[in-house]
Formats: C-alpha cells, sequence, structure tokens
C-alpha cells in the first residue's frame, strides 16, 4: 500500500508543501505578519540539512526579533534530530547554531474559545507528538530558549504577533478574541479551485 502524502496547496503565489503549512500562513496573515517561506537551507554538518518552513519578521515579547517557525503534522526521529541540532546549544555551549530562534508548531489550534486553544498549545507543549515519546515539543519555548515552557502564538494588545508564556501574567497582554478569530481563519480556509481564504478583514483593534 503506498503511503499517504500531504496535498500541495497555492497561496499568495506559494506551494506550499502541505495545507497545514498554507493554513499556518492564513494565520500569520491575520496579524499583518511578514513571513518567508522556506527562505534558506542549512548545512548542520555530519551530512544534515535543513530548511526552516517559515522566517517571521518582527516578533514581539519574549522571543522578539525574527523567529524561525517549523510546521509538523507528526514528528520523526530524523526531523527531531535536525530540529535539536539547528535550534540547541551547540557543543560551544553557545544560544542556537542560528541568530534566529526556533518555534516548532502541530496542527491549528481547535475549538471555539481562546480557552479551548489554550489547552490545545498546553496538552502539545507539554506531552510532545502523539507516539513520538519526547521532544523537540511543539507550543514550547524548549527550541527558542531551552525553557520547557508552553508557547501560545497569538496577538497582543498593541495588534502584534507574539508567544505568550503559558501563566496568567503573560496571556493578560494577549488579544484573546483577536487571536481565536484568527485560529478560526486559518481552520476555515478553503485553497480549492483558487478559492483564497478571507484574511483582509483585521482582527485586532
Amino acid at each position: 500500500m503506498n503511503k499517504p502524502t500531504a496535498i500541495q496547496t497555492e497561496y499568495k503565489g506559494y506551494r506550499f508543501r502541505s495545507r497545514l503549512e498554507a493554513r499556518w500562513a492564513v494565520f500569520f496573515d491575520a496579524f499583518h505578519v511578514r513571513w518567508e517561506y522556506e527562505p534558506e537551507g542549512f548545512a548542520l554538518g555530519n551530512g544534515m540539512y535543513y530548511l526552516p518552513d517559515f522566517l517571521l519578521h518582527n516578533v514581539d515579547g519574549r522571543a522578539a526579533g525574527d523567529l524561525y517557525v517549523e510546521v509538523k503534522g507528526v514528528m520523526t526521529a530524523a526531523d527531531a534530530g535536525k530540529i535539536y541540532a539547528f535550534s540547541m546549544p551547540d557543543d560551544n555551549g553557545d544560544e542556537c547554531r542560528v541568530e534566529n530562534p526556533t518555534l516548532v508548531v502541530a496542527g491549528i489550534p481547535d475549538g471555539e474559545t481562546i480557552h479551548d486553544i489554550d489547552r490545545y498549545c498546553e496538552d502539545w507543549g507539554y506531552s510532545g507528538f502523539p507516539g513520538f515519546g519526547g521532544g523537540p515539543y511543539p507550543f514550547n519555548f524548549q527550541t527558542i530558549d531551552g525553557d520547557y515552557f508552553v508557547a501560545h502564538p497569538g496577538v497582543n494588545k498593541a495588534g502584534h504577533f507574539e508567544l505568550f508564556g503559558d501563566d496568567s501574567s503573560y496571556l493578560c497582554e494577549r488579544n484573546d478574541e483577536a487571536t481565536a478569530a484568527a485560529f478560526k481563519c486559518a481552520r476555515q480556509a478553503r485553497f480549492e479551485h483558487g478559492e483564497a481564504p478571507g484574511t483582509r478583514r483585521k482582527y485586532y483593534a
């Protein structure tokens, strides 16, 4: 039996390797985040090469600046090895091998309320990918600064994209309504027959 493969999806002139990647692009667009898709590949040594999915520009908060984002529906040992080699401290103890940190994400969080979305991120962020057993964990600061702590993607009250820590003192700075609306837009986006998702609407005040 042939192994199922992801459906390549066109959006904004890009051919994404999967519909899941395209949905994350829709999510970023809801906040007018400037992003690049697969901008550059890296040689990691020992015959390993890595091509991050997204590079986001001008992120706010704890991961301020530019941020790589790796989208995974499932995790394999080969994937994990590349992500760790790319994002975690090297043999000299440097912060990471590249200037910009990396966030690993999985599916688009589901649920109608922000509380449902938060639970989704927490479940994946602390348990990891089903059946894999270990990291790198999605929705977690582990691959950003080494801290095993859930990272909630969202928009802050200034209207900028940010990763919020899994604590009320961080989450109180998030625009919950705008964040939930952007995830709903990404989940409901349709790409068939050239139909473009409705991302022109502003989701923040």
